[in-house]
């Protein structure tokens, strides 16, 4: 299952997949399910402020028996309580019960206040003191990540946007924005056409690949979001279902076969639907 790591321009590696905690609420539900992830495989974790379940991740996280250097973990600061970056990621750290964070993200380009130059300030303080390893953005556009590179010192290392078939076209910009200045992208609900949009067109060429390789529709889009260069960010509450998506790693989607699910995506427009959620 060779999810291989992905060198960040910060001088890290990120595990190219990762468990995120995103809709899992809290409580000790999230600390087995976050647990069960790491037990079948799972390296990284991808929580933030705004899940409210930082302090159940940190536990199955510690209660993992692995050492800190062996779990990457990924938190974004929300703007949470109306509390800034500075505050923001000493809760983080206490909720987490590390004492630093691999990848710390600006969550939202409404949440870099008072402007984004300012607010990446603060990111690149954070860096500089040690109490992250890496900083990044998520859901930030062309736009955003030019204001910001306009006045960097440290570039961001990773943005985090939403990727599947039916937004693909409506993120390519940014999908090649950030390759041009080395940014890694990160892809959250990368399997929306299957929980979500069922019986959309993308469904012909994932269900066509997926029988004719034996393979679960869910890995043919893990594999086809690891053949756009992106990391994947995604989850499930079954043991199976998580292992399906490790061995996705080994899957090689030829030219053709992604042509075929980005011309479908495509074919349906529905990147102007998801667009507000960008």
């Amino acid at each position: 299952m060779p999810w291989d790591p992905v060198k960040l321009n910060s001088g890290y590696e990120i595990p190219s997949i990762a468990f995120g905690t995103w809709k899992l609420g809290n409580g000790s539900g999230v600390v087995n399910q976050v647990d069960q992830a790491i037990s079948v495989g799972f390296s990284h974790v991808d929580t933030a402020q705004a899940y409210r379940n930082e302090t159940e991740a940190g536990v199955a996280i510690r209660e993992s028996g692995l050492a800190r250097s062996d779990i990457f973990v990924t938190t974004k600061y929300s703007g949470l309580d109306g509390l800034d970056i500075k505050t923001s990621i000493h809760n983080s750290l206490k909720n987490l019960g590390v004492t630093y964070i691999d990848l710390y993200l600006i969550h939202h380009p409404r949440l870099a206040v008072p402007d984004i130059p300012t607010a990446w300030k603060q990111m690149e303080q954070l860096k500089e003191q040690g109490l992250v390893k890496s900083i990044g953005v998520s859901n930030f556009g062309v736009n955003d990540l030019a204001t910001l590179l306009a006045s960097a010192k440290i570039p961001p290392a990773a943005n985090q946007i939403l990727l599947h078939p039916y937004v693909y076209a409506a993120q390519a910009p940014i999908i090649d924005y950030a390759k041009k200045h080395n940014i890694v992208i990160e892809a959250y609900s990368a399997l929306i056409p299957l929980t979500e949009r069922p019986g959309g067109p993308v469904d012909v060429p994932v269900n066509e690949i997926a029988k004719k390789r034996n393979l679960a529709a869910e890995q043919v889009l893990l594999a086809w979001v690891k053949a756009k260069g992106a990391v994947s960010v995604t989850t499930s509450s079954k043991k199976d279902r998580l292992q399906r998506y490790l061995d996705a790693g080994d899957v090689e989607l030829t030219d053709a076969e992604i042509t075929a699910i980005d011309a479908a995506g495509a074919s349906a427009q529905s990147h102007e639907l998801w667009r507000s959620r960008v």
